[in-house]
């Protein structure tokens, strides 16, 4: 809508904020009509209006197979459009319009904002399956009428009220109609229903539903006046009532089709086991972040033991390979103490690769200095874990193997994430290409070594991680500049 708006009319941002918020709201017209809406703006030399968004209801057929946004009609062609235009009031033709044999009824609706009429609702109903209307059919078409003036009037959709309809509750998930005191005059079945599950025995019609709805809220201190005044539907609001098993969210919708209110319309929806679900994730969430954070505890507690161990050894070697074993549960603790802070499995990575260079570097203070080019991003659980493992190995080899004791110099982590050049997974889910470099300043590769083929643990350890579980490509090479550089080439998921 935004870029036909800009295109052909002359409208004015604030002119189009209107619209956007006309348009989060107009389902409501078009159930409740059971009609087709279109919206036309005239261009900005007024010879034409364009159409520059659609609904269709959700309670009846529909009157237009074809798409309409984007379609330009001459002034003229129209005139039931001309004339809710220019006389700024709703027009009806008398007669239907017949349309591939089926009869439509059409409607003009001017659109306006403080005073100014910016565009024109076509309403087209379907009439082939007409017949004798109930009365919440009746009612329907009352409180379609009550806002199709109010529309006409510049007085809906409310200003800074915009709702998300996927979250609201819609007309066929239970409306009542009430008066200006409250009172109901109307309850659909999906409503009455609604009602009976928080706990209603008796019949809704004629009983002051804000009352009715305080009543039926849990009894835990004085009754909530705003509540009775929200379900008594004096204002534009949303709220959500709790029984002892059931959770209603109600949507009030103030009706003044003259300038003064005559009543009010209650949308209503039973949400209670969209809100078990919800608080059934709420529950997982916190349960597998304690496990995380068990799983951090437990892990320094098993490196601590690792250390004091280390520490009665009299055999250098075997104390130099606890410590690596120290260093290489570290890094995984980081990992499950970043998991156990986020909402999902997923870790923002850059963190996690800077704590890294600091433990590694701090077997050298002083002397070699760690730092980081590039941002990794957001990684899941499953690429986050092997990963850090990976670049603890690389970083703890550069500093064994590439400096002399006592030799300065630098360690640099970089990475470049992009879109890759195809897609891959289920429904050609998009994948990033991670190319990750790790660099040293040292003495570089010895002659004859074959980082493929050496039997250390720790290159053992990246190859396998790398290749098998990242499935990856894993290169080390002389840096042109002095020292060592190890290449890394990922695929993982786009986020």
């Amino acid at each position: 809508m935004n870029d036909l708006v800009r295109q052909h009319t002359a409208l004015s941002d604030s002119d189009l904020e209107w619209l956007h918020l006309l348009v989060s709201e107009w389902q409501l017209l078009s159930d409740l009509s059971f009609a087709d809406l279109v919206l036309w703006v005239p261009t900005k030399d007024g010879t034409r209006y364009v159409s520059v968004a659609q609904m269709r209801p959700n309670t009846g057929p529909t009157s237009y197979q074809d798409d309409m946004v984007g379609h330009l009609v001459p002034r003229g062609r129209r005139p039931l459009l001309d004339a809710a235009l220019d006389e700024g009031r709703i027009v009806r033709e008398g007669d239907p319009e017949w349309r591939e044999e089926v009869p439509v009824r059409v409607e003009s609706i001017p659109v306006r904002r403080e005073g100014q009429v910016l565009g024109v609702i076509a309403r087209n109903t379907n009439l082939l399956t007409v017949r004798t209307p109930s009365r919440l059919e009746l009612t329907y078409l009352q409180s379609a009428s009550d806002l199709a003036q109010m529309i006409a009037a510049g007085s809906f959709p409310f200003s800074g009220e915009q709702v998300d309809m996927d979250a609201s509750p819609r007309v066929g998930d239970g409306l009542l109609r009430l008066d200006a005191d409250g009172l109901v005059q109307y309850a659909s079945p999906n409503a009455l229903s609604a009602y009976h599950r928080l706990g209603l025995a008796a019949d809704l019609v004629g009983q002051h539903l804000g009352r009715v709805t305080a009543e039926l809220a849990p009894s835990r201190g004085p009754v909530d006046e705003a509540l009775v005044k929200l379900a008594s539907g004096w204002a534009p609001r949303e709220a959500e009532v709790e029984g002892q098993e059931c959770v209603i969210q109600l949507r009030t919708i103030p009706l003044k089709p003259k300038g003064e209110r005559i009543g009010s319309l209650v949308l209503c929806r039973d949400v209670t086991e969209l809100r078990r679900r919800e608080r059934e994730l709420i529950t997982k969430d916190a349960t597998i972040r304690e496990i995380h954070h068990r799983v951090k505890n437990n892990l320094q507690t098993v490196a601590a033991l690792l250390r004091l161990q280390a520490r009665r050894l009299d055999s250098a070697p075997a104390r130099a390979a606890l410590e690596e074993a120290v260093r290489r549960v570290g890094s995984i603790a980081i990992v499950h103490e970043t998991l156990s802070q986020t909402l999902d499995e997923r870790v923002e990575f850059d963190s996690i690769v800077d704590r890294l260079l600091a433990m590694v570097t701090e077997l050298s203070p002083g002397l070699v200095t760690g730092r980081r080019t590039g941002r990794f991003g957001v990684l899941t659980a499953e690429v986050a874990t092997p990963l850090a493992m990976v670049l603890t190995e690389l970083l703890q080899n550069a500093l064994e193997h590439g400096f002399a004791p006592g030799e300065p110099g630098t360690l640099e982590v970089g990475a470049v994430r992009g879109r890759a050049a195809v897609s891959d997974g289920p429904q050609g889910t998009a994948r990033d290409k991670l190319l990750i470099t790790v660099r040293d300043t040292g003495r570089g590769i010895p002659a004859g070594f074959d980082p493929q083929t050496s039997g250390s643990l720790g290159l053992q350890i990246v190859r396998t991680l790398v290749v098998g579980e990242l499935g990856g490509s894993f290169q080390m090479v002389p840096d042109p500049e002095g020292g060592t550089r190890v290449l890394l080439d990922l695929m993982i998921d786009g986020s």
